[in-house]
């Protein structure tokens, strides 16, 4: 995780230089706390940006992987290791990946995913949904690393089909949160005076 000016100096106790205060909205300088609050706000923020770079960079056959992990991580499937899978080149109808929610595979998620630069637009959207048409399904998930068109948005929102749209900046906060493809560099308490422990009968 990147360091930023200010942060570790502030978790450190070391004074900033005044050109470095840190003023809020009502022209007041900030409390500690909201200085904290504020760096790690902007470190999460260019977290988000710097895991979102690199997912593009993966190959496509990893980044199918990758979805699937995530929403396994994100508890569908359960707890079984062969909940889900990354099906590729060998799946049909635009289905890139399948999440297995029960043993007998009664409740399928099928997962289509596009690492793409381009905004995806409601034709790709409604290739999905026709592909979770072709498998009797009305579950999905479609994941970009781009964004989605408002025509998609407005699209998914106009159909019966359970289909949840997911867009890059999402994608990656879901990593951050559910820790897929970051690993944890630091843990830091914020602690407060505890007024009933020096309450005295």
């Amino acid at each position: 995780m990147k360091q930023y000016p200010g942060f570790l100096e502030f978790l450190k106790g070391k004074p900033k230089d005044k050109s470095q205060t840190i003023q809020g909205a009502d022209s007041g300088v900030q409390t500690p706390d909201e200085q904290l609050e504020d760096a790690y706000q902007e470190s999460l923020r260019s977290l988000n940006q710097e895991l979102l770079t690199t997912v593009k960079a993966c190959s496509p056959e990893f980044f199918e992987k990758l979805v699937v992990e995530l929403l396994l991580r994100m508890g569908y499937g359960g707890s079984r290791k062969d909940a889900g899978e990354a099906v590729g080149k060998s799946g049909d109808g635009g289905i890139d990946g399948i999440i297995k929610e029960d043993p007998l595979g009664l409740g399928v998620l099928y997962l289509q995913a596009k690492r793409w630069e381009a905004s995806v637009g409601s034709p790709e959207i409604q290739k999905f949904v026709g592909a979770l048409h072709g498998k009797k399904a009305k579950r999905g998930v479609f994941i970009t690393t781009s964004k989605f068109t408002s025509e998609a948005l407005n699209y998914v929102k106009k159909i019966d089909d359970n289909v949840v749209l997911i867009d890059g900046e999402t994608l990656a906060q879901l990593m951050i949160d559910h820790n897929v493809g970051v690993s944890k560099v630091a843990e830091y308490y914020v602690k407060k005076i505890d007024s009933d422990y020096f309450t005295e009968d």
